[in-house]
């Protein structure tokens, strides 16, 4: 009977079990020293990006509050991730999901998504090209969401400014990191989209130990979070550094702005396949990329132990044929 009930103990009730407490892996083959990278295993996710945390939380959080009613339509504008976390969890919560998004984010998003019943509403470029989108390539697919809740009351997540994005990661990332790294970090890195990630995890951190230095990871030429001017608004990290800065970003946080180009993203992304055998997206890449200059950079020590996210899966970006980004 004790057998009996600990494989029962194993059964997850749902795939909500499955978001969270993915592996902090290191780096080793890839960067074996002076230093250390270790980086969070986000792509594990059952949603394949780290947005399937943000999205159960800001979710039970809306349910809670009550401005989600049981059957509740939602309504939210991604670049591919959130919508892929949201479509896991609307459907296990029985929530209709509609998600707009522009036409230059990855298809294999869009298929992802209404595989599992969402409601995908893809929006025309405006001046980005596909797999290189710019702010105002994501405006018509954000006024597309308003306007749907609007006139719906459809609820509309918001995650570009809502607080719960950042306390899924202050609640869950954070406290992941510290425990799983032996409570031994001595940096934090990641690209910044609406920021959650990097806010949350970074203001827990800090709290358990000020001297962690945080830093963000822009493309070089589009780095508003330092106050540079926009030189390469077209860049290849989909759902990062739009060319303005996030309403959930917090500045008093960050140490510095490590700048990575697309070569270098894509360098990083291969080499992490190769050396670790883990197939990951840009961002990923870009992150790995930012960790190694910061061993180099003199500003943390040689020994210095890193944390950076592997943010998606690589699936999510495998070119298309140009009929179907039309």
């Amino acid at each position: 009977m004790t057998e009996i009930n600990s494989v029962k103990n194993e059964i997850k009730s749902s795939a909500l079990e499955l978001i969270g407490n993915t592996p902090l892996l290191a780096l080793d083959r890839l960067h074996p020293g002076p230093g250390r990278i270790l980086v969070k295993c986000e792509f594990m996710n059952p949603g394949g990006s780290i947005k399937c945390r943000s999205s159960l939380h800001m979710v039970e959080k809306a349910r809670e509050r009550g401005d989600l009613k049981p059957g509740g339509e939602v309504v939210e504008v991604t670049s591919g991730n959130q919508g892929c976390g949201l479509a896991v969890v609307c459907s296990i919560l029985g929530h209709p999901l509609t998600v707009t998004m522009s036409k230059g984010n990855s298809i294999q998003r869009a298929i992802h998504m209404e595989a599992l019943g969402a409601k995908c509403i893809r929006y025309p470029l405006v001046v980005g090209t596909y797999g290189n989108v710019t702010f105002a390539d994501v405006e018509p697919a954000l006024e597309g969401a308003m306007k749907m809740s609007e006139e719906t009351g459809t609820f509309f997540i918001q995650q570009m400014a809502n607080p719960d994005n950042i306390d899924a990661h202050y609640k869950t990332t954070g406290p992941e990191i510290w425990r799983q790294s032996g409570h031994r970090v001595d940096a934090f890195v990641t690209t910044v989209g609406t920021s959650g990630t990097f806010t949350g995890v970074s203001t827990y951190l800090k709290e358990q130990n000020p001297d962690i230095q945080c830093f963000v990871v822009e493309p070089e030429g589009s780095q508003p979070l330092i106050g540079c001017p926009i030189t390469k608004p077209l860049h290849m990290l989909q759902g990062a550094s739009y060319g303005v800065v996030p309403d959930l970003f917090k500045s008093d946080l960050m140490e510095d702005s490590i700048s990575v180009t697309d070569e270098e993203a894509v360098h990083y992304k291969d080499l992490i396949g190769t050396k670790e055998g883990l197939f990951v997206g840009y961002t990923s890449g870009a992150n790995v990329a930012a960790a190694v200059k910061l061993l180099n950079s003199g500003k943390v020590p040689k020994d210095a132990w890193i944390v950076t996210i592997l943010c998606d899966t690589g699936l999510k970006y495998t070119p298309v044929p140009e009929n179907l980004i039309k």
